[in-house]
């Protein structure tokens, strides 16, 4: 508990918590704290929280976290939300002090199909899978397509479809051989008409966007394991984050997936929920991979937005999903000469 500027850790407490990791737990014992780490007990709370020197919460791996399913009921049994929230239409008059944001995700190879679909705004955001195998001539084609958009600013992260993106991943022989003809290292490089981003962040309209495409899914690019190996890629994810972009949902957010090949399985990663409820608790994460639970949901503070667009036999089937994120009182878009 804190006590006025002064800090103070029920030992007793303490010990009788079996969640922490085992550098925090011999540091208890040894009567000291871990470096650059700092234990606060709140009284009425379950568990103890662990804050780094910047005191940021300092997230764990959840014991279930391999086992989503059961993860989530025991969240939900601890008090989790997951409430449906409603999105907006898509003919919703643009206004001068907001920033309209289109979401879109998982187009496939399709996105010249669902061009029509697409309404206007000020920032396009794309979560991934726009290709099926990360060829560069479907790279080629989905740059001239997005191009044709009207969008001042086209933000894409990278999907598990996106093969050889990765950085330091094997490419197929045919990759390579056309790469080596552009004098290209990555295909990625050939996404002139948007922003790339991967484990980056950038700032349009004082608005912060970070985007990461790594997910819990095997023999794909950007692929990590459940537990501490993902959880280190979300760690990079800067607490001052406002739009999250990400392909993978969190667990129990738009990730339920009712595919034949693996009924009933919850996609979505553990640590990336504890991260953004208990770390970087962004207004908004959109993310896609899930084809079928396009849709919006909230735990009032976050809005979790699945832009997937195609059913699961890729075949165009949903709408994009906006929103609209405010300026400060008193700004406008032209303020900020876009």
């Amino acid at each position: 508990m804190l006590s006025g500027s002064s800090l103070t850790v029920s030992y007793a407490r303490a010990l009788s918590l079996a969640r922490l990791d085992e550098r925090v737990w011999s540091s208890l014992i040894a009567g000291r704290f871990p470096e650059n780490r700092i234990i606060i007990e709140s009284p009425a709370a379950e568990t103890l929280t662990v804050y780094g020197k910047n005191m940021e919460p300092i997230i764990n791996v959840d014991p279930l976290s391999e086992r989503p399913i059961e993860c989530w009921r025991k969240w939900q049994k601890q008090g989790r939300v997951n409430e449906p929230a409603k999105s907006m239409r898509l003919d919703a008059p643009i206004n001068e002090n907001k920033v309209r944001i289109v979401c879109i995700s998982d187009t496939h190879e399709k996105l010249e199909e669902i061009l029509p679909s697409v309404p206007d705004g000020d920032i396009l955001i794309h979560s991934g899978d726009f290709t099926n195998y990360g060829d560069v001539g479907e790279v080629i084609k989905f740059n001239a397509e997005i191009g044709k958009l009207p969008h001042k600013h086209k933000i894409v992260v990278a999907g598990n479809h996106e093969l050889g993106f990765e950085d330091g991943e094997e490419m197929t022989d045919r990759q390579q051989a056309a790469l080596n003809m552009l004098g290209l290292d990555k295909a990625y490089q050939l996404l002139s008409n948007c922003t790339y981003l991967c484990d980056k962040q950038i700032e349009l309209y004082g608005i912060k966007f970070y985007g990461a495409p790594w997910h819990p899914m095997p023999g794909y690019s950007f692929y990590r394991a459940r537990g501490q190996k993902i959880l280190q890629k979300w760690n990079l994810i800067p607490a001052n984050t406002d739009v999250l972009i990400t392909h993978t949902p969190p667990l129990g957010h738009g990730d339920f997936n009712a595919w034949a090949k693996c009924d009933g399985v919850l996609a979505g990663c553990a640590e990336l929920l504890n991260t953004v409820e208990k770390r970087v608790k962004p207004r908004y994460h959109v993310f896609g991979h899930i084809h079928q639970k396009h849709g919006v949901t909230t735990n009032g503070v976050t809005t979790f937005i699945n832009a997937a667009l195609t059913d699961h036999k890729l075949r165009p089937e949903y709408d994009p999903i906006i929103f609209d994120y405010p300026l400060p009182p008193g700004k406008t878009k032209q303020d900020f000469g876009y």
